[in-house]
């Protein structure tokens, strides 16, 4: 009698086990897709917005050209290379 109770107890036990499996299994098949779908359009708008800013911070900071400075005609004079002798 005491195993009886025991065994249907385990059975039970195994029974919702396998029904709960069997639902997340369906409710995965069901939701999945959307999730996946939602995930993917927020990555995309992730990225459009980051290649938004990278374009403008180039544009935005684009330097001046510097004014070349002349140089002078006036020869100041040789340039010598000394060697040490031994």
């Amino acid at each position: 009698m005491l195993l009886l109770s025991a065994l249907d107890g385990f059975f039970k036990t195994v029974l919702i086990i396998v029904l709960v499996y069997v639902a997340l299994r369906f409710l995965a098949k069901l939701l999945l897709p959307y999730l996946m779908r939602y995930i993917a359009m927020k990555a995309g708008q992730k990225m459009e917005t980051a290649f938004k800013g990278f374009g403008g911070f180039q544009d935005q900071n684009t330097p001046e050209p510097q004014p070349v400075e002349k140089k002078s005609k006036n020869v100041v004079g040789e340039y010598i290379d000394f060697e040490e002798i031994d």
